[in-house]
């Protein structure tokens, strides 16, 4: 099982929201496809999955406030 965490993300930002998620629980991602939009107060970005695998479980919805380290979703890896 694989868990996707917000990563660190620059110098005095802690957190982003979650804008959009491009995939659903259950859906079958490869490695670099894009999960999730995030925005901070500066910008706005795509967060990648770090594996191929199946999505089991969307932790946070778009709208929610998650901080760095906080787990976002997690991956069943494929194989």
């Amino acid at each position: 099982m694989q868990k996707v965490t917000l990563p660190q993300l620059g110098d005095g930002i802690d957190k982003a929201v979650v804008s959009f998620w491009f995939v659903k629980e259950g859906d079958q991602v490869k490695q670099k496809d894009d999960l999730v939009e995030l925005t901070t107060d500066k910008a706005a970005f795509n967060l990648p999955s770090p594996v191929s695998g199946r999505i089991i479980q969307i932790l946070f919805k778009e709208g929610d406030a998650v901080h760095v380290g906080e787990v976002l979703a997690l991956i069943e890896e494929a194989g």
